[in-house]
Order: structure tokens, then C-alpha cells, then sequence
């Protein structure tokens, strides 16, 4: 997944995290989990700009039983 972080902000980002919300989604649509995983921001980020970061989002094959799939639907950063 490849996510583009802007610092809008006055200052510059120096650390922080970013969340993925996955979700387990059945054959018929049906959302029967959400698994969160976290990993650092791509620090520092200077107090206007852009960087762009690609992660590997993963979930445990046990998991996602035959037929389901997953979607990360929600990405969260908090930094500092």
C-alpha cells in the first residue's frame, strides 16, 4: 500500500506511527474483522512537504479462511 504523507503543519514531523485498519471481508460482503497493525512514520517530514511511503500490509493466512478476502480501509498517523 503506498500512502502520501503532507505536514500542513508549521514544524517538522520527526517521529510518529502510522495504522492500518484491514479488514476480513466474507464472500458475501460481510465484515467479520478488522486487524490493526502499526509501523513508524517516514520521518522527518519537513513542515510543508510530501513524502510518499509504500508498506507491506500483512495478516496471518489463519486469518483469512478460504474464500475471504482482506481490504485496508482506514489509514491513521500520529506524530510528533
Amino acid at each position: 500500500m503506498t500512502v502520501t504523507f503532507r505536514n500542513s503543519g508549521g514544524t517538522a514531523a520527526r517521529s510518529g506511527t502510522v495504522t492500518f485498519a484491514t479488514h476480513v471481508i466474507g464472500a458475501l460482503g460481510v465484515d467479520w474483522a478488522t486487524l490493526t497493525s502499526s509501523q513508524p512514520l517516514p520521518a522527518p517530514i519537513a513542515a510543508g512537504a510530501a513524502r510518499t511511503q509504500t508498506y507491506t500490509v500483512c495478516v496471518d493466512s489463519w486469518r483469512v479462511p478460504l474464500g475471504m478476502r482482506i481490504d485496508t480501509r482506514q489509514v491513521t498517523a500520529s506524530w510528533q
